[in-house]
């Protein structure tokens, strides 16, 4: 991973220099001897190369000098410069030239991007410790997607369930109160129907002898409940028809048979239903 950032960066240094040394030496070839020339161009190339030297031995030891930096930078723009000046000057190929200036500080800017990646450069065990946190995220991460989702099913499951039992429940009922409803109409309809008590009289009267007996049917709606029978002392038809008759004129309007014998029961009277019924209808 290293040779990935580092190679580039010292082929373009070697790159530079030897541009730079070129071009010192064919552009003040003609006003001076070319040793003189040579040297010119090692000078400007040594001067870069040892900054750059003396900063990577700095990196090394974790360090850093701005002023170091800066004369590197300044020999790289220097050769630049050179490179320019030989370009614009130059009658031929002034294109060409000026193709190749940018790379001395190219090159300063690939020992930059080096010096970056070894500041922030991690170990393999390092590299493999993050990988590891980054998968359990991952995993823990899909875990709980795949818990949600599971649980937003069954909930979802469970309330169509419900819905549907529910659904199943009000549909019970509704035929049930319709059934309720239809069987009680039926009944309303006997009870008040002219023939309904000769019917059930004519149906009893071999029972119950010179007893005409008042049928009831069951009515749609509230009752009160009536105490359980007592054993006592046999009243005579006289007497229970003066206490049915006392207890039903008890209050204006008078009261109706069910409240009658509700208060005839709790007064500790004793009757049995048959009877209290007939002196009901005597006295009424």
């Amino acid at each position: 991973m290293k040779a990935r950032t580092v190679l580039p960066a010292v082929t373009m240094t070697a790159v530079s220099m030897v541009l730079t040394l070129a071009v010192v030496v064919m552009w003040l070839g003609t006003a001076m001897p070319w040793p003189v020339a040579l040297v010119v161009g090692l000078g400007i190339d040594g001067g870069w190369l040892a900054t750059l030297a003396y900063e990577r031995r700095l990196v090394a030891q974790g360090d850093h000098n701005s002023t170091v930096t800066g004369v590197g930078w300044a020999f790289g723009l220097v050769a630049s410069g050179v490179l320019v000046a030989h370009a614009l000057l130059a009658e031929t190929s002034m294109g060409a030239w000026l193709a190749v200036a940018w790379l001395p500080v190219a090159a300063k800017a690939l020992w930059l991007v080096h010096g970056l990646w070894e500041r922030t450069a991690l170990t393999p065990a390092a590299l493999d410790t993050i990988q590891g946190i980054q998968q359990e995220a991952r995993d823990n991460a899909a875990v709980a997607r795949a818990r949600l989702r599971a649980e937003a099913g069954t909930e979802e499951t469970r309330l169509t369930a419900v819905t549907e039992a529910g659904a199943r429940v009000a549909r019970v009922q509704a035929r049930t109160a319709n059934t309720l409803a239809e069987a009680w109409s039926t009944l309303e309809t006997a009870r008040k129907g002219e023939g309904t008590g000769r019917a059930l009289t004519s149906v009893t009267s071999r029972v119950t002898p010179d007893v005409t007996p008042s049928w009831e049917l069951p009515v749609w709606g509230a009752f009160e409940p009536v105490a359980a029978l007592e054993s006592g002392p046999a009243l005579t038809d006289d007497a229970l028809d003066v206490l049915v008759d006392g207890i039903r004129l008890s209050q204006q309007p008078p009261l109706s048979y069910r409240e009658m014998a509700t208060r005839f029961r709790a007064a500790g009277h004793s009757a049995s239903e048959v009877r209290l019924r007939a002196a009901w209808k005597r006295v009424a």
